[in-house]
């Protein structure tokens, strides 16, 4: 749990409760000790006294034989999400995309070597993975990953097989790391990214970058189609050019948050 690189203000203590919450995994409702201690490598009574105190907090609750997150745990995530205000600007723009489109549309940012939802206007369909605000999906194997793994340094991706994906998804596809940089770069030339069928079958997808003031990538967009219902011909030739044009509406309205100055409050009497 100590990193290596870790400075004499690391709290151990602190890394390891956020590990035992790292720990829940979406296919598993009920933890059990032993299934936490044995995936963060913790001793049992350090993990029991853990989730003593998470349960003392309101963030897991008692299950039958095990342990389950509690609703307060949203807490954490969405003062994330409300503190970027991502929500605020890009959701006139899915609106309005997906009721261009008929189909759903999300944003994602990057988080090591998943993607992880922050927006998500949603058209009622029958598709294999669920999708809610929070989600987590291996970030090679979906058009929103490989935008911002594109957007990111090559030379510090090598993580992405050091590590499995928090997801607890196996993706369909499965790239060697020369076939993953060589989509990589075409999806840097090009500026967007399809994945059909890569996560899991029937999803397919189209993707690009959601800019800052200085051009950086600082999330993405995405439509999602049922591959039986609409073809990649018609994701790239029809929702292609709405979906660039909403990430350039998104990226305009982001900037021009970013560039607001703050509020100065002059105290009383001051000058």
């Amino acid at each position: 749990m100590a990193r290596d690189d870790a400075g004499p203000d690391f709290i151990e203590a602190l890394a390891r409760g956020l590990e035992v919450l790292r720990s829940f995994r979406p296919e598993r409702r009920v933890s059990t000790l032993s299934e936490i201690a044995a995936d963060t490598g913790l001793a049992r009574p350090t993990v029991r006294r853990i989730l003593m105190t998470l349960v003392a907090l309101g963030y897991v609750r008692n299950a039958d034989r095990g342990y389950v997150l509690a609703p307060r745990v949203l807490e954490l995530g969405m003062t994330y999400i409300n503190s970027m205000d991502l929500w605020d600007v890009a959701k006139p723009h899915l609106e309005k995309l997906v009721g261009q489109t008929n189909e759903s549309s999300s944003v994602a940012q990057l988080d090591e070597g998943d993607i992880v939802y922050v927006a998500r206007v949603a058209v009622p369909k029958i598709v294999t993975l669920a999708v809610s605000i929070g989600t987590r999906f291996p970030a090679i194997a979906t058009s929103m990953g490989k935008v911002l793994l594109a957007a990111q340094d090559f030379n510090t991706l090598d993580h992405l097989w050091a590590e499995p994906s928090r997801s607890g998804i196996t993706p369909k596809w499965q790239p060697t790391p020369n076939e993953l940089f060589r989509e990589l770069r075409e999806v840097r030339a090009k500026g967007w990214a399809l994945a059909d069928q890569d996560l899991a079958p029937g999803i397919r997808s189209i993707a690009t970058g959601i800019r800052d003031a200085d051009g950086e990538v600082v999330a993405a967009v995405n439509v999602t189609v049922h591959a039986a219902e609409t073809s990649v011909e018609k994701l790239t030739g029809d929702y292609l050019p709405l979906l660039l044009r909403a990430a350039a509406d998104i990226s305009h309205d982001w900037a021009m948050l970013g560039a607001v100055p703050a509020k100065t409050i002059t105290p009383a009497g001051g000058r």
